[in-house]
């Protein structure tokens, strides 16, 4: 096959089912002339998000990860980059560098886990390119959001209350022992964007972002931008239970280090707290506080006791692993 026969054999839709999918208003005009049109009908009150993330085959999935799975990831840790901002997805675009390997087999798996996630956040495909040479994954989204209402990374106060969703360190334990957490292994290789979270927290947050790089790497942005230190505690870390068999040091490196959780690191006044608790339980999503934004300047993990823990606050760097 070619490069627009691929195209149009498995990421062009039919206009119909882009309609049924999406609605009239997020494409005027997608895949198959030099730029998408979109309609300006949906931007009324709203600004746009846009985010752009790379995965290359050997830096952030192995060549033999299923490929509905890598379908799936591209589209969710960009996905993500919007949960971050309390944005809602509209449409993305995706850039394909494909050598032999990947065959129409492989092509089939990875469209059917790219659109699968795509139809969940009605999130439309409405361009992108393809070209040879080492498999390598772009893709760039749109959202869009209220520009009051946008989480943003400075702007945490002192006395602001730290949560984050979810569980942490699955995927770096997966990536660490593959094999020994089913769990685990799912949620590295099928990470899920909280869009309905972040959408949820505008006007009671204003401050957000997703965990890729490690908590104690990410919080750095937060703290560096807004100008402020935090106090995390360690003994309210939503630890994943494979973690449970891991020496204490283990376990900090992983889940607050590792990277690759996908999950939301916010803050909010405290007063917040019961409506924060109820978005949790309304969504089915843990939702826990730990640690508080300090005007000190100072970084610190606690212990049970207040006693700092002796642990760099960084998390993965792609130029020094």
């Amino acid at each position: 096959m070619g490069e627009f026969e691929r195209i149009e054999q498995w990421f062009a839709r039919p206009a119909h089912l882009q309609r049924q999918r999406f609605g009239e208003h997020v494409s005027l005009l997608g895949i198959g002339d030099d730029c998408a049109l979109l309609s300006n009908t949906d931007y009324i009150g709203q600004t746009l998000a846009v985010s752009s993330d790379m995965l290359v085959c050997g830096r952030h999935f192995a060549a033999e990860t299923d490929p509905h799975a890598i379908g799936h990831k591209a589209l969710a840790v960009n996905l993500s980059d919007l949960a971050a901002m309390g944005a809602q997805a509209h449409a993305f675009t995706l850039s394909l560098a494909l050598d032999r390997a990947q065959d129409e087999t492989w092509l089939a798996g990875f469209s059917q886990g790219l659109f699968a996630l795509a139809n969940t956040y009605r999130c439309e495909l409405i361009g992108g390119d393809t070209t040879s040479g080492p498999l390598c994954i772009s893709i760039t989204v749109i959202g869009l959001v209220p520009p009051t209402l946008a989480l943003r990374r400075d702007a945490a106060k002192p006395g602001d209350k730290v949560w984050v969703s979810g569980q942490l360190g699955a995927a770096a334990y997966a990536l660490k022992y593959p094999g020994h957490s089913p769990d685990a292994d799912e949620r590295l290789h099928r990470p899920e964007p909280r869009l309905e979270l972040g959408m949820a927290l505008r006007g009671l947050s204003e401050c957000a972002m997703d965990l890729s790089d490690g908590l104690l790497g990410d919080i750095v942005h937060i703290l560096d931008q807004s100008k402020v230190g935090v106090a995390l505690f360690a003994d309210q870390m939503p630890w994943h239970p494979a973690l449970a068999a891991c020496e204490p040091h283990e376990r900090f490196s992983l889940a607050l280090q590792g990277g690759d959780d996908y999950e939301l690191l916010f803050t909010a006044k405290p007063q917040q707290t019961r409506n924060i608790q109820a978005i949790g339980e309304k969504l089915g999503i843990p939702l826990s506080c730990i640690g508080e934004i300090k005007a000190d300047g100072q970084r610190q993990l606690l212990d049970a006791a207040g006693s700092p823990i002796e642990i760099a606050f960084r998390g993965f760097d792609h130029f020094n692993p």
